[in-house]
This record gives C-alpha cells, sequence and structure tokens, in this order.
C-alpha cells in the first residue's frame, strides 16, 4: 500500500482514470489509492490541472490519497493537503473522501487546519442539517478530536434515517473508541452497553454482509459490558462462519480470543490457552496483517504466570504479522525476563 511505484507509467495511469468519479466510498479509496502511486511528477501536474479546474473532485481525491501515503516524501505535503480539506468542506462537502481518513485532520498536529476545518463543517450542518451525507462525513472528521460533537451529528442523522445501519454502526464505533480511555468498572460497562446496543442494532437492520463485519464488534463489546452470554453467542456465530474473505481471519482471531475470555472468566485455564493458541493460528486479514494481533487475552495469562503459551502465540504470530516482528520479539524478551509487556494499542485492535 505504500509503495513508491508508478514512475514512467505515472501520466498513462491517471489518463486512465481520468474518467472516474468517486460516487461511492470505494470509489474514492480507490482514487486515492491511486493517488498514493503517483510520482511526484505526477502530483505537479494533477495540482497545476486542479488549479485550472478547481471544481475537479476526483483530481483533489487523488492528490489527498498522495499527500497521505506519501507525505514523508513531500515537504509541502502537510499544508497541500489542508488545503484540499478545507476546500472540499467549503465547496463541496458531500464528496465521498472526506468520510475517509483521507479527509481528516488532527487537532492537535494541525491546530490551525483543524479549527478552520471545524468552523466550516459547523456552517455547512446548520445550513444544511438534514443533509444525510454531509452530517455522515462531518461525523467522521469528529469522531477521534471531538466526540461529543460526532455524536450529537450521529444521534441526528439517526433520527433522520432510521432504516440506516451505518448511523448504529458508526455510533457503536465511537463509543468502542471511548472504552479505550476509561478504567474497568460500572461506568466503562455502562459505555460498552451503549456500544453493544447500538451494534444489535446495526446487525437487525444490515444485509448478512454487514453482519458479518459486525461480529467482531457485537462479541467485543458484549464482553466489555459484562453480557457474557451474549458474547459467547456472536463469538461462537463468528467461528461458525465458513464464508470466505478479507474478513475471515479476522472472525478466527477473535472470536477465540473472546470465548478465550470467557473460558478465563470462569475458570477454564486450559480452554482459555487453547484459545489463545487458535487466535494466533490465524490466516491473517488486511487489519491483522498491518495493526497485528490482539494481547489481551495474552496479557490475562501472563498475569496468572503463564508465559509458555504466550511465547507460543507469539511464534504464530509471527506466520502473519510480518511488520511486527521487531515488536514481538521485544515482546518475547520481556516474557522471559518475567515482565508483562507494554502492548499498548493492541490491546485495543
Amino acid at each position: 500500500m505504500r509503495s513508491d511505484a508508478m514512475s514512467v507509467f505515472g501520466v498513462l495511469f491517471m489518463c486512465l482514470v481520468a474518467s472516474e468519479t468517486a460516487y461511492s466510498a470505494d470509489d474514492a479509496h480507490r482514487l486515492a489509492m491511486l493517488g498514493g502511486q503517483m510520482s511526484r511528477e505526477d502530483k505537479v501536474l494533477l495540482e497545476e490541472q486542479v488549479a485550472t479546474n478547481p471544481n475537479d473532485v476526483d483530481s483533489r481525491t487523488k492528490l489527498l490519497g498522495y499527500y497521505f501515503i506519501k507525505g514523508r516524501q513531500d515537504a509541502d505535503a502537510k499544508s497541500n493537503r489542508e488545503r484540499h480539506v478545507i476546500w472540499l468542506i467549503e465547496n463541496a462537502p458531500e464528496s465521498e473522501v472526506l468520510g475517509s481518513p483521507y479527509g481528516q485532520l488532527n487537532k492537535f498536529l494541525e491546530p490551525k487546519a483543524y479549527d478552520q476545518a471545524k468552523q466550516a463543517w459547523q456552517r455547512i450542518i446548520q445550513q444544511s442539517p438534514e443533509k444525510l451525507t454531509a452530517l455522515k462525513h462531518a461525523s467522521a472528521f469528529f469522531l477521534i478530536n471531538d466526540r461529543e460533537i460526532s455524536e450529537e451529528l450521529l444521534l441526528k442523522g439517526q433520527a433522520l434515517d432510521a432504516t440506516d445501519p451505518k448511523w448504529a454502526a458508526s455510533l457503536g464505533q465511537l463509543y468502542s473508541l471511548e472504552l479505550m480511555s476509561l478504567p474497568e468498572g460500572e461506568s466503562r460497562k455502562a459505555v460498552a452497553k451503549k456500544a453493544f446496543d447500538q451494534n444489535e442494532l446495526a446487525y437487525q437492520l444490515s444485509d448478512a454482509e454487514g453482519r458479518d463485519a459486525l461480529l467482531t464488534s457485537l462479541a467485543k463489546s458484549a464482553l466489555a459490558a459484562g453480557l457474557k452470554d451474549d458474547a459467547k453467542k456472536f463469538a461462537t456465530m463468528m467461528l461458525d462462519n465458513n464464508t470466505d474473505g478479507w474478513n475471515r481471519g479476522n472472525l478466527i482471531h477473535h472470536g477465540n480470543l473472546v470465548l478465550g475470555q470467557i473460558a478465563l472468566s470462569d475458570g477454564n485455564l486450559d480452554e482459555a490457552k487453547s484459545r489463545l493458541l487458535l487466535a494466533g493460528q490465524t490466516t491473517g486479514s488486511p487489519q491483522l496483517n498491518s495493526f497485528g494481533p490482539n494481547m489481551q487475552l495474552a496479557k490475562e495469562l501472563l498475569e496468572r504466570g503463564e508465559t509458555e503459551v504466550v511465547l507460543d502465540y507469539f511464534e504464530l504470530c509471527k506466520t502473519f504479522w510480518k511488520s511486527g516482528d521487531r515488536d514481538l520479539k521485544r515482546w518475547s524478551e520481556d516474557v522471559k525476563s518475567n515482565r508483562i509487556p507494554q502492548f499498548g494499542g493492541n490491546l485495543a485492535y
């Protein structure tokens, strides 16, 4: 995904996709990825094209992909990316790229641009409060940095369009993100219950493919809420799902981990250890291959002195998490030295 490929075929490649329009989120993602494959020379040509035709949203989408993926190679990437995001918010708020990571700004790393974009989104919503696509994109913009605003927008969209599962799924994601900063206790369980309720609503409203994608969120939010029976039900469904595709590896991994945590809470140590190893035997997935495996069950087993099975789990994870070799090696050294590693984000992924 972060390849520097493109060189001599760059301009030809752009011409081949010049007629494509980002009518959907998938289209916008594809165009942004194409932009990420451009050479610097291609980027300059595309910037000139946008200067001539400011309303060329597809070219701006490709440029955002370029700056997002190759930002470290371009001294002006930060300011140019900010410029395109703000222009799109102000002039084309329903552009699909604004609902993706390519269309986001960081409140702390880009404070001036973020504040400008925030004010632009608030003006757009105030002027057109019932434009559902703009509501979705604005809620995505505020999801990480201004969660209360994001929640307000999602609830407003859900009230206007109650049959669309995306509102509930996004609210489930929002509440799940909130869990990451909450300590164990009743307050955390209450937020987890909100996440589970929204995930369950999204599941009820979704088609078969959408339901498949929600199983992991359902099982994990149920477990965090203390709804052990629901967590077990959805985790079992994950493992019973034989559908091939990008999500299969996730289902195997997280389904076994949830069942392992339930087993451990029930005092069944042998099953918990077995589930950890089964989770490590996943075939991998785009998410697992990039961000790596979840380490919550491994941590809980280490707290009980079960070092051998965790070291075996690390070895299994090497087969799909190639980029995590350094982390796995460091964690193994910690465990062998009777230290519980700092797993960071891998306790939440």
